[in-house]
Protein backbone atom coordinates (compact mmCIF):
# COMPACT_ATOMS: atom_id res chain seq x y z
CA UNK A 1 0.00 0.00 0.00
CA UNK A 2 1.55 3.91 -1.08
CA UNK A 3 2.33 5.88 1.93
CA UNK A 4 0.40 9.03 0.43
CA UNK A 5 -2.76 9.27 -0.62
CA UNK A 6 -3.13 11.49 -3.98
CA UNK A 7 -6.15 13.53 -4.60
CA UNK A 8 -7.49 15.48 -7.88
CA UNK A 9 -8.13 18.74 -6.80
CA UNK A 10 -10.83 20.86 -8.65
CA UNK A 11 -11.55 24.15 -7.98
CA UNK A 12 -15.16 24.95 -9.00
CA UNK A 13 -15.79 28.98 -9.96
CA UNK A 14 -18.60 30.39 -11.71
CA UNK A 15 -17.54 33.85 -13.47
CA UNK A 16 -20.07 36.11 -12.11
CA UNK A 17 -19.25 35.19 -8.45
CA UNK A 18 -15.68 36.70 -7.00
CA UNK A 19 -12.90 34.76 -8.99
CA UNK A 20 -9.84 36.26 -6.97
CA UNK A 21 -11.70 33.83 -4.39
CA UNK A 22 -10.43 31.25 -6.45
CA UNK A 23 -6.97 32.16 -5.91
CA UNK A 24 -6.94 32.08 -2.43
CA UNK A 25 -9.32 28.70 -1.87
CA UNK A 26 -6.61 26.93 -4.06
CA UNK A 27 -3.73 28.07 -2.10
CA UNK A 28 -5.53 27.47 0.95
CA UNK A 29 -7.04 23.75 -0.02
CA UNK A 30 -3.57 22.96 -1.03
CA UNK A 31 -1.89 24.07 1.92
CA UNK A 32 -4.28 22.15 4.17
CA UNK A 33 -3.80 18.59 1.97
CA UNK A 34 -0.07 19.14 1.89
CA UNK A 35 -0.18 19.54 6.03
CA UNK A 36 -2.34 16.16 6.05
CA UNK A 37 0.53 14.55 3.69
CA UNK A 38 -1.80 14.01 1.14
CA UNK A 39 -0.69 14.76 -2.64
CA UNK A 40 -2.35 16.75 -5.46
CA UNK A 41 -3.22 16.56 -9.01
CA UNK A 42 -4.66 20.23 -9.75
CA UNK A 43 -4.38 22.46 -12.90
CA UNK A 44 -2.11 25.00 -12.71
CA UNK A 45 -2.83 29.00 -12.68
CA UNK A 46 -1.54 28.99 -15.97
CA UNK A 47 -3.71 26.46 -17.47
CA UNK A 48 -7.16 28.06 -16.68
CA UNK A 49 -7.84 31.49 -14.59
CA UNK A 50 -6.56 30.53 -10.79
CA UNK A 51 -6.41 26.50 -11.66
CA UNK A 52 -10.20 26.79 -11.37
CA UNK A 53 -12.79 24.78 -14.16
CA UNK A 54 -15.80 26.86 -15.10
CA UNK A 55 -16.27 26.35 -18.94
CA UNK A 56 -15.97 23.13 -20.88
CA UNK A 57 -12.98 23.94 -22.22
CA UNK A 58 -11.51 23.80 -18.07
CA UNK A 59 -13.64 20.94 -17.84
CA UNK A 60 -12.10 19.33 -20.77
CA UNK A 61 -8.40 20.28 -19.49
CA UNK A 62 -9.66 18.89 -15.70
CA UNK A 63 -10.17 15.65 -17.05
CA UNK A 64 -7.44 15.34 -19.48
CA UNK A 65 -5.25 15.85 -16.46
CA UNK A 66 -7.06 13.60 -14.12
CA UNK A 67 -6.96 10.95 -16.93
CA UNK A 68 -3.04 11.12 -17.32
CA UNK A 69 -2.41 10.95 -14.08
CA UNK A 70 -4.89 8.21 -13.11
CA UNK A 71 -2.45 5.44 -11.72
CA UNK A 72 -1.37 8.50 -9.21
CA UNK A 73 -5.41 9.40 -8.43
CA UNK A 74 -6.84 7.78 -5.08
CA UNK A 75 -9.81 10.07 -4.89
CA UNK A 76 -10.98 13.86 -5.84
CA UNK A 77 -11.87 16.69 -3.95
CA UNK A 78 -14.22 19.32 -5.47
CA UNK A 79 -14.02 22.01 -3.38
CA UNK A 80 -15.67 25.81 -3.99
CA UNK A 81 -14.61 28.71 -2.76
CA UNK A 82 -17.68 30.77 -4.74
CA UNK A 83 -20.98 29.23 -6.18
CA UNK A 84 -18.94 27.01 -8.70
CA UNK A 85 -19.97 26.12 -12.18
CA UNK A 86 -22.23 22.73 -11.65
CA UNK A 87 -21.86 21.59 -15.36
CA UNK A 88 -17.84 22.04 -15.24
CA UNK A 89 -17.48 20.09 -12.37
CA UNK A 90 -20.12 17.44 -13.62
CA UNK A 91 -18.09 16.97 -17.21
CA UNK A 92 -14.89 16.90 -15.70
CA UNK A 93 -15.71 14.08 -13.30
CA UNK A 94 -17.29 12.45 -16.21
CA UNK A 95 -14.89 13.18 -18.90
CA UNK A 96 -12.28 11.86 -16.63
CA UNK A 97 -13.15 8.46 -16.79
CA UNK A 98 -11.96 7.98 -13.44
CA UNK A 99 -14.21 5.83 -11.10
CA UNK A 100 -12.91 7.25 -7.38
CA UNK A 101 -14.55 8.33 -4.74
CA UNK A 102 -15.48 12.23 -4.76
CA UNK A 103 -15.79 14.63 -2.05
CA UNK A 104 -17.68 18.06 -2.06
CA UNK A 105 -16.58 20.77 -0.34
CA UNK A 106 -17.72 24.34 -0.01
CA UNK A 107 -16.12 27.31 1.79
CA UNK A 108 -18.02 29.56 4.55
CA UNK A 109 -19.23 32.78 3.35
CA UNK A 110 -18.31 35.51 6.52
CA UNK A 111 -21.61 37.50 7.14
CA UNK A 112 -19.67 40.22 8.16
CA UNK A 113 -18.17 40.77 4.32
CA UNK A 114 -20.92 39.54 2.36
CA UNK A 115 -20.65 42.31 -0.57
CA UNK A 116 -20.35 41.52 -3.77
CA UNK A 117 -16.60 41.74 -4.70
CA UNK A 118 -16.44 38.73 -1.36
CA UNK A 119 -19.69 36.96 -1.32
CA UNK A 120 -19.30 33.26 -2.18
CA UNK A 121 -22.81 31.55 -2.46
CA UNK A 122 -20.70 28.31 -1.99
CA UNK A 123 -23.72 27.11 0.13
CA UNK A 124 -26.19 27.20 -2.77
CA UNK A 125 -23.73 26.34 -5.29
CA UNK A 126 -23.04 23.19 -3.29
CA UNK A 127 -26.30 21.78 -3.80
CA UNK A 128 -26.29 22.74 -7.41
CA UNK A 129 -23.32 20.68 -7.97
CA UNK A 130 -24.81 17.51 -6.28
CA UNK A 131 -28.12 17.79 -8.11
CA UNK A 132 -25.89 17.58 -11.45
CA UNK A 133 -23.83 14.72 -10.27
CA UNK A 134 -26.81 12.72 -9.15
CA UNK A 135 -28.23 13.72 -12.62
CA UNK A 136 -25.13 12.36 -14.02
CA UNK A 137 -24.94 9.11 -11.81
CA UNK A 138 -22.17 9.53 -9.71
CA UNK A 139 -21.81 9.02 -6.68
CA UNK A 140 -20.00 11.55 -4.08
CA UNK A 141 -19.08 11.80 -0.20
CA UNK A 142 -20.66 14.87 1.68
CA UNK A 143 -18.46 16.86 4.46
CA UNK A 144 -19.90 16.64 7.75
CA UNK A 145 -20.93 20.48 7.55
CA UNK A 146 -22.47 22.02 4.68
CA UNK A 147 -20.22 24.34 4.42
CA UNK A 148 -16.70 24.64 6.60
CA UNK A 149 -12.98 26.30 6.14
CA UNK A 150 -10.62 23.91 5.60
CA UNK A 151 -8.92 24.30 8.64
CA UNK A 152 -11.83 23.59 10.80
CA UNK A 153 -11.46 20.26 12.98
CA UNK A 154 -14.36 18.62 11.13
CA UNK A 155 -13.24 18.91 7.84
CA UNK A 156 -9.72 17.27 9.26
CA UNK A 157 -11.76 14.52 10.13
CA UNK A 158 -13.56 14.29 6.74
CA UNK A 159 -10.19 14.23 4.95
CA UNK A 160 -9.30 11.11 7.59
CA UNK A 161 -12.37 9.24 6.99
CA UNK A 162 -12.08 9.99 3.03
CA UNK A 163 -8.56 8.46 2.86
CA UNK A 164 -10.27 5.50 4.30
CA UNK A 165 -12.65 5.46 1.90
CA UNK A 166 -10.29 5.81 -1.09
CA UNK A 167 -7.69 3.13 0.41
CA UNK A 168 -10.71 0.48 1.15
CA UNK A 169 -12.35 0.95 -2.77
CA UNK A 170 -8.48 0.99 -3.89
CA UNK A 171 -8.15 -2.32 -2.28
CA UNK A 172 -11.45 -4.12 -2.92
CA UNK A 173 -11.38 -3.52 -6.77
CA UNK A 174 -8.97 -5.81 -8.25
CA UNK A 175 -8.35 -7.60 -5.60
CA UNK A 176 -7.63 -11.37 -5.76
CA UNK A 177 -8.37 -14.04 -2.93
CA UNK A 178 -6.35 -17.22 -2.51
CA UNK A 179 -8.94 -20.28 -1.40
CA UNK A 180 -6.68 -23.27 -0.09
CA UNK A 181 -8.41 -26.54 0.79
CA UNK A 182 -12.12 -27.49 0.34
CA UNK A 183 -14.76 -25.33 2.93
CA UNK A 184 -14.81 -27.81 6.34
CA UNK A 185 -18.01 -29.66 6.23
CA UNK A 186 -18.98 -28.31 9.59
CA UNK A 187 -19.09 -24.71 8.80
CA UNK A 188 -22.05 -24.10 6.50
CA UNK A 189 -21.72 -20.97 7.76
CA UNK A 190 -18.79 -19.70 5.43
CA UNK A 191 -20.54 -20.32 2.37
CA UNK A 192 -20.38 -17.69 -0.01
CA UNK A 193 -21.08 -16.50 -3.76
CA UNK A 194 -18.16 -16.34 -5.83
CA UNK A 195 -19.81 -14.29 -8.71
CA UNK A 196 -21.47 -11.88 -6.48
CA UNK A 197 -17.76 -10.79 -5.20
CA UNK A 198 -16.78 -10.82 -9.04
CA UNK A 199 -19.11 -8.01 -9.59
CA UNK A 200 -17.36 -5.94 -6.85
CA UNK A 201 -14.14 -6.74 -8.72
CA UNK A 202 -12.85 -9.41 -5.99
CA UNK A 203 -12.01 -12.48 -7.75
CA UNK A 204 -11.16 -15.72 -5.74
CA UNK A 205 -8.39 -18.40 -7.12
CA UNK A 206 -8.79 -21.69 -5.81
CA UNK A 207 -6.10 -24.35 -5.12
CA UNK A 208 -6.43 -28.28 -3.20
CA UNK A 209 -4.64 -28.94 -0.71
CA UNK A 210 -3.27 -32.30 -2.43
CA UNK A 211 -1.82 -29.92 -4.76
CA UNK A 212 -0.21 -27.82 -2.08
CA UNK A 213 1.19 -30.95 -0.41
CA UNK A 214 2.35 -32.13 -3.38
CA UNK A 215 4.66 -29.13 -3.61
CA UNK A 216 5.71 -29.53 -0.38
CA UNK A 217 6.88 -33.34 -0.68
CA UNK A 218 8.94 -32.09 -3.31
CA UNK A 219 11.24 -29.32 -0.87
CA UNK A 220 14.23 -30.58 0.22
CA UNK A 221 14.87 -30.28 4.59
CA UNK A 222 17.91 -28.08 3.54
CA UNK A 223 16.77 -26.17 0.74
CA UNK A 224 17.29 -22.46 0.74
CA UNK A 225 14.01 -21.16 0.74
CA UNK A 226 12.64 -23.41 3.47
CA UNK A 227 15.76 -22.38 6.10
CA UNK A 228 15.12 -18.63 5.13
CA UNK A 229 11.48 -19.24 6.29
CA UNK A 230 12.24 -21.28 9.09
CA UNK A 231 14.41 -18.42 10.43
CA UNK A 232 11.82 -15.73 9.21
CA UNK A 233 9.17 -18.14 11.75
CA UNK A 234 11.44 -18.39 14.57
CA UNK A 235 11.99 -14.76 14.43
CA UNK A 236 8.47 -13.75 14.36
CA UNK A 237 7.25 -15.30 17.27
CA UNK A 238 8.31 -17.53 20.52
CA UNK A 239 8.93 -21.42 19.41
CA UNK A 240 10.94 -22.94 22.50
CA UNK A 241 8.34 -25.80 23.07
CA UNK A 242 7.52 -26.60 19.47
CA UNK A 243 9.13 -29.80 18.31
CA UNK A 244 11.90 -29.06 15.53
CA UNK A 245 10.21 -31.24 13.19
CA UNK A 246 7.00 -29.21 13.08
CA UNK A 247 8.43 -26.05 12.71
CA UNK A 248 10.26 -27.66 9.54
CA UNK A 249 6.84 -28.43 7.85
CA UNK A 250 5.49 -25.19 9.01
CA UNK A 251 8.21 -23.16 6.97
CA UNK A 252 8.19 -26.00 3.81
CA UNK A 253 4.39 -25.11 3.79
CA UNK A 254 5.15 -21.46 3.96
CA UNK A 255 6.97 -21.85 1.39
CA UNK A 256 4.51 -23.43 -0.92
CA UNK A 257 1.95 -20.49 0.03
CA UNK A 258 4.59 -17.81 -0.97
CA UNK A 259 5.14 -18.94 -4.14
CA UNK A 260 1.46 -19.95 -5.09
CA UNK A 261 0.51 -16.32 -3.98
CA UNK A 262 3.10 -14.42 -6.32
CA UNK A 263 2.33 -17.35 -9.18
CA UNK A 264 -1.32 -16.69 -8.99
CA UNK A 265 -0.65 -12.37 -8.06
CA UNK A 266 -2.74 -13.11 -4.87
CA UNK A 267 -2.72 -10.26 -2.37
CA UNK A 268 -4.52 -12.35 0.62
CA UNK A 269 -5.75 -15.47 1.43
CA UNK A 270 -8.59 -18.02 3.24
CA UNK A 271 -6.93 -21.81 4.68
CA UNK A 272 -8.36 -24.99 4.91
CA UNK A 273 -7.56 -26.05 9.15
CA UNK A 274 -9.85 -28.59 10.51
CA UNK A 275 -9.06 -31.02 10.01
CA UNK A 276 -7.33 -32.79 7.16
CA UNK A 277 -4.15 -30.27 7.51
CA UNK A 278 -3.30 -31.66 11.68
CA UNK A 279 -4.55 -35.64 10.23
CA UNK A 280 -2.03 -35.75 7.03
CA UNK A 281 0.46 -32.57 7.66
CA UNK A 282 0.73 -32.75 10.97
CA UNK A 283 0.94 -29.38 11.82
CA UNK A 284 -1.76 -26.21 12.11
CA UNK A 285 -1.05 -23.49 9.38
CA UNK A 286 -2.02 -20.43 12.28
CA UNK A 287 1.75 -19.30 12.54
CA UNK A 288 1.93 -18.65 8.62
CA UNK A 289 -1.66 -16.93 8.65
CA UNK A 290 -0.84 -15.11 11.46
CA UNK A 291 2.60 -13.98 9.38
CA UNK A 292 0.75 -12.79 6.37
CA UNK A 293 -1.98 -11.12 7.99
CA UNK A 294 0.73 -9.43 9.98
CA UNK A 295 2.13 -7.99 6.55
CA UNK A 296 -1.20 -6.90 5.57
CA UNK A 297 -1.66 -9.99 3.38
CA UNK A 298 -4.73 -11.19 5.71
CA UNK A 299 -5.73 -14.36 5.64
CA UNK A 300 -8.84 -16.05 7.45
CA UNK A 301 -8.88 -19.88 8.53
CA UNK A 302 -11.42 -22.27 7.86
CA UNK A 303 -11.94 -21.21 4.33
CA UNK A 304 -13.75 -18.07 5.40
CA UNK A 305 -13.28 -15.91 1.77
CA UNK A 306 -15.64 -13.22 3.69
CA UNK A 307 -13.98 -13.02 6.32
CA UNK A 308 -10.66 -12.43 4.45
CA UNK A 309 -12.37 -9.09 2.67
CA UNK A 310 -13.69 -7.86 5.96
CA UNK A 311 -9.89 -8.45 7.15
CA UNK A 312 -8.32 -6.72 3.98
CA UNK A 313 -10.39 -4.26 3.64
CA UNK A 314 -9.71 -3.10 7.20
CA UNK A 315 -6.16 -3.86 7.00
CA UNK A 316 -5.91 -1.63 3.57
CA UNK A 317 -7.84 1.29 5.42
CA UNK A 318 -6.28 1.38 8.54
CA UNK A 319 -2.76 0.82 7.60
CA UNK A 320 -2.75 -1.78 10.67
CA UNK A 321 -3.14 -5.66 10.51
CA UNK A 322 -6.43 -7.20 10.73
CA UNK A 323 -7.46 -10.38 12.70
CA UNK A 324 -10.01 -12.46 12.22
CA UNK A 325 -12.08 -13.52 15.36
CA UNK A 326 -15.54 -15.03 17.08
CA UNK A 327 -17.79 -13.31 18.62
CA UNK A 328 -17.45 -15.89 20.98
CA UNK A 329 -18.76 -15.83 24.77
CA UNK A 330 -20.24 -13.37 27.39
CA UNK A 331 -18.46 -11.90 29.45
CA UNK A 332 -20.34 -12.03 33.30
CA UNK A 333 -23.54 -10.30 33.30
CA UNK A 334 -22.59 -7.16 31.45
CA UNK A 335 -24.67 -6.79 28.48
CA UNK A 336 -22.13 -4.66 26.28
CA UNK A 337 -18.92 -7.03 26.62
CA UNK A 338 -18.58 -10.11 25.56
CA UNK A 339 -15.29 -12.43 24.22
CA UNK A 340 -13.76 -12.66 21.15
CA UNK A 341 -11.89 -15.67 20.72
CA UNK A 342 -9.21 -17.96 18.11
CA UNK A 343 -7.42 -20.65 17.98
CA UNK A 344 -5.45 -18.61 16.88
CA UNK A 345 -3.86 -17.44 13.69
CA UNK A 346 -4.18 -13.96 15.02
CA UNK A 347 -1.36 -11.55 13.76
CA UNK A 348 1.64 -10.70 16.55
CA UNK A 349 0.93 -7.06 15.59
CA UNK A 350 -2.43 -7.09 17.39
CA UNK A 351 -1.70 -8.87 20.79
CA UNK A 352 0.19 -7.41 23.99
CA UNK A 353 3.83 -7.06 23.34
CA UNK A 354 5.03 -8.40 26.88
CA UNK A 355 4.37 -10.08 29.97
CA UNK A 356 1.13 -12.39 30.40
CA UNK A 357 -1.07 -12.45 27.40
CA UNK A 358 2.39 -11.84 25.23
CA UNK A 359 2.21 -13.78 21.90
CA UNK A 360 3.97 -17.53 21.88
CA UNK A 361 3.69 -20.74 19.35
CA UNK A 362 1.40 -23.17 21.15
CA UNK A 363 -0.71 -25.97 19.84
CA UNK A 364 -4.10 -26.21 19.33
CA UNK A 365 -6.13 -27.33 22.37
CA UNK A 366 -9.39 -28.09 20.69
CA UNK A 367 -9.04 -30.45 18.35
CA UNK A 368 -5.98 -31.92 20.02
CA UNK A 369 -7.55 -34.36 21.61
CA UNK A 370 -9.23 -35.80 18.38
CA UNK A 371 -5.84 -35.65 16.00
CA UNK A 372 -3.30 -35.52 18.83
CA UNK A 373 -1.51 -32.92 20.26
CA UNK A 374 1.46 -34.24 18.18
CA UNK A 375 -0.29 -33.13 14.99
CA UNK A 376 -1.13 -29.52 16.28
CA UNK A 377 1.46 -27.48 17.01
CA UNK A 378 1.95 -24.31 15.43
CA UNK A 379 -1.13 -21.61 17.01
CA UNK A 380 0.00 -18.54 17.95
CA UNK A 381 -1.74 -17.74 21.61
CA UNK A 382 -2.27 -14.42 23.13
CA UNK A 383 -4.40 -11.60 24.36
CA UNK A 384 -5.46 -9.09 22.51
CA UNK A 385 -4.14 -5.83 23.32
CA UNK A 386 -7.05 -2.34 24.84
CA UNK A 387 -7.29 0.07 22.58
CA UNK A 388 -10.08 1.46 20.05
CA UNK A 389 -11.14 -1.05 17.36
CA UNK A 390 -13.32 -1.08 14.50
CA UNK A 391 -14.84 -4.46 13.83
CA UNK A 392 -16.62 -5.37 10.11
CA UNK A 393 -18.34 -8.75 8.61
CA UNK A 394 -19.14 -9.04 4.83
CA UNK A 395 -21.19 -11.75 3.61
CA UNK A 396 -23.04 -12.66 0.07
CA UNK A 397 -26.55 -12.90 0.26
CA UNK A 398 -27.50 -15.47 -2.88
CA UNK A 399 -31.09 -15.27 -2.22
CA UNK A 400 -31.14 -11.54 -2.61
CA UNK A 401 -28.49 -10.91 -5.00
CA UNK A 402 -26.33 -8.34 -3.17
CA UNK A 403 -23.51 -8.24 -0.95
CA UNK A 404 -24.03 -7.29 2.90
CA UNK A 405 -21.91 -6.21 5.47
CA UNK A 406 -22.03 -4.45 9.42
CA UNK A 407 -19.79 -2.66 10.90
CA UNK A 408 -19.16 -0.37 14.35
CA UNK A 409 -16.72 0.81 16.42
CA UNK A 410 -15.93 -0.58 20.39
CA UNK A 411 -13.39 -1.08 22.64
CA UNK A 412 -10.92 -3.44 23.40
CA UNK A 413 -10.60 -3.72 27.22
CA UNK A 414 -8.02 -5.40 30.21
CA UNK A 415 -10.89 -6.75 31.81
CA UNK A 416 -9.67 -10.17 33.67
CA UNK A 417 -9.87 -13.08 31.38
CA UNK A 418 -8.06 -16.89 31.78
CA UNK A 419 -8.74 -18.68 28.82
CA UNK A 420 -6.31 -20.47 25.64
CA UNK A 421 -5.86 -19.48 21.78
CA UNK A 422 -6.09 -15.82 20.96
CA UNK A 423 -8.58 -13.97 23.29
CA UNK A 424 -9.51 -10.00 24.56
CA UNK A 425 -12.53 -8.73 26.21
CA UNK A 426 -14.66 -6.29 23.86
CA UNK A 427 -16.81 -3.41 24.80
CA UNK A 428 -19.18 -2.08 22.36
CA UNK A 429 -22.38 0.28 22.81
CA UNK A 430 -25.54 -1.40 22.55
CA UNK A 431 -23.83 -4.62 21.65
CA UNK A 432 -27.25 -6.83 22.43
CA UNK A 433 -29.05 -4.69 19.55
CA UNK A 434 -26.00 -5.55 17.29
CA UNK A 435 -26.41 -9.07 18.41
CA UNK A 436 -29.71 -9.31 17.34
CA UNK A 437 -28.85 -7.73 14.31
CA UNK A 438 -26.34 -10.24 13.37
CA UNK A 439 -29.00 -12.98 14.42
CA UNK A 440 -32.02 -11.73 12.25
CA UNK A 441 -29.86 -11.21 9.48
CA UNK A 442 -27.99 -14.80 9.42
CA UNK A 443 -24.14 -12.93 9.72
CA UNK A 444 -21.95 -15.58 10.38
CA UNK A 445 -19.91 -15.74 14.13
CA UNK A 446 -16.52 -14.73 12.87
CA UNK A 447 -15.73 -10.88 12.47
CA UNK A 448 -13.18 -9.34 11.38
CA UNK A 449 -11.30 -6.53 13.94
CA UNK A 450 -8.40 -3.87 13.59
CA UNK A 451 -7.13 -1.26 16.30
CA UNK A 452 -7.72 1.82 14.40
CA UNK A 453 -11.12 3.49 14.65
CA UNK A 454 -12.24 3.94 10.93
CA UNK A 455 -15.84 2.82 10.37
CA UNK A 456 -17.28 6.23 8.86
CA UNK A 457 -14.88 5.83 5.99
CA UNK A 458 -15.43 1.69 5.44
CA UNK A 459 -19.09 2.34 5.52
CA UNK A 460 -19.05 5.16 2.50
CA UNK A 461 -16.46 2.94 0.92
CA UNK A 462 -18.43 -0.06 1.17
CA UNK A 463 -21.85 1.41 0.63
CA UNK A 464 -21.38 4.27 -1.61
CA UNK A 465 -18.81 3.17 -3.93
CA UNK A 466 -19.58 -0.16 -4.11
CA UNK A 467 -23.12 -0.47 -3.50
CA UNK A 468 -23.37 -3.20 -0.70
CA UNK A 469 -26.03 -3.09 2.12
CA UNK A 470 -24.12 -1.87 4.88
CA UNK A 471 -25.62 -1.48 8.78
CA UNK A 472 -23.45 1.31 10.96
CA UNK A 473 -24.23 -0.16 14.23
CA UNK A 474 -23.49 3.65 16.42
Amino acid sequence: MRDQVTFGLLIGNRGFFPAHLCDAGRREILAVLEKNGLGAVALSPEATKFGAVESPEDARKCAELFRQNADRIDGILVTLPNFGDERGVANALRWSGLRVPVLIHAFNDDPRNMTIRDRRDSFCGKMSVCNNLRQYNLPFTLTRLHTCAPGHPAFQQDLRDFVVTCRVLKALRNLRIGALGARPAAFNTVRYSEKLLEQSGISVETLDLFELFGWVGKMKDHDAAVNAKLHEIQDYVTAKSIPPAALLKMAKFGVAVDQWMRQAKLQATAIQCWTAMEEFFGVVPCTLMSMMSNLLMSSACEVDIMGTVAMYALAQAGGRPSALVDWNNNYGEDPDKGVVFHCSNLPKDVFVEKGEGAPVMDYQEIIAGTVGKENTYGTVAGRVKAGGFTYLRCSTDDFAGKIRAYLGEGELTDDPLKTFGGYGVVKIPDFQRLLRHICENGFEHHVAINPTRIAAGVKEALGKYLGWEVYHHA
